[in-house]
């Protein structure tokens, strides 16, 4: 595990023991759970780029990336301009996040959305339940192949999806064996942060056509979207140039239908 990676998986353990102090297990199963939305379904509705945009305000690379940072107004322009799924980054301390951003998230709008953050403990699980999330995050670096099958495993029993993701054939390999059918490509690694989406379309060959391909990092621009359709991948997530752009909604329609 690299030194990036290492440093917030070692955070995450001191994160996870003092929620736990301030909130059991129990206590979290016992929150009413809220609506349900199938984020599955939702990136497979029609042929159009399925994107599922971001909410992020910083990141161990990049810094502040967002300034005028309202939660709220960002997921409303979202739905409004045809995002499919939301992906809310709950990590405080790398990203500039936090667990409540999910909730003000899906109060806004009626699209699924994803928990993105770094799971290492089922307690993560439980609570990203409990904070509305439809679907996980788990990262293949992060965990090892027991630790995948059985969150995997507990958040289906949860009724969320789990989005696995990759960043090397060997990682892939064992993103295959979960029963998901959400097989996220980081075109980042994080290891060294260096960014190459290529790396989606090589590792295409590798998935089988009933899994649903999700090409992350790095897609900036409608000629990026059109290259990774070329090459059959129409699932994409996207932050970063999305939260930098002065008019949000008017950069996810040119990432979608151009100019």
């Amino acid at each position: 595990m690299n030194s990036v990676l290492q440093r917030i998986a070692q955070r995450k353990q001191e994160e996870i023991a003092l929620a736990k102090q301030n909130r059991s297990i129990n206590y979290l199963q016992q929150q009413p759970v809220m609506e349900r939305r199938d984020f599955v379904a939702a990136l497979t509705v029609d042929e159009s780029p399925a994107i599922i945009a971001e909410i992020k305000r910083a990141s161990p690379s990049k810094g502040l990336i967002r300034e005028d940072f309202n939660v709220s107004e960002i997921a409303t322009t979202y739905a409004q301009h045809g995002a499919r799924c939301l992906s809310v980054l709950t990590d405080v301390d790398f990203f500039q996040g936090h667990p409540d951003y999910l909730a003000q998230a899906k109060a806004q709008c009626k699209l699924p959305i994803l928990r993105k953050d770094f799971i290492i403990d089922p307690y993560q699980i439980y609570e990203s339940l409990a904070l509305g999330a439809d679907c996980i995050l788990l990262i293949v670096a992060l965990l090892d192949e027991v630790q995948l099958k059985d969150y995997c495993q507990l958040a289906h029993e949860l009724q969320m999806a789990v989005l696995v993701e990759s960043h090397s054939r060997e990682e892939l390999e064992k993103a295959l064996r979960l029963p998901t059918p959400l097989i996220g490509i980081n075109n980042r690694s994080l290891h060294t942060f260096k960014t190459d989406i290529q790396l989606s379309i090589q590792l295409k060959q590798y998935i089988p056509e009933n899994k649903i391909i999700i090409t992350e990092s790095g897609i900036n621009t409608r000629t990026d979207v059109v290259m990774m359709q070329s090459h059959g991948i129409n699932t994409f997530l996207i932050g970063e140039s999305l939260m930098r752009a002065k008019d949000i909604g008017k950069a996810l329609d040119q990432l979608m239908i151009g100019d």
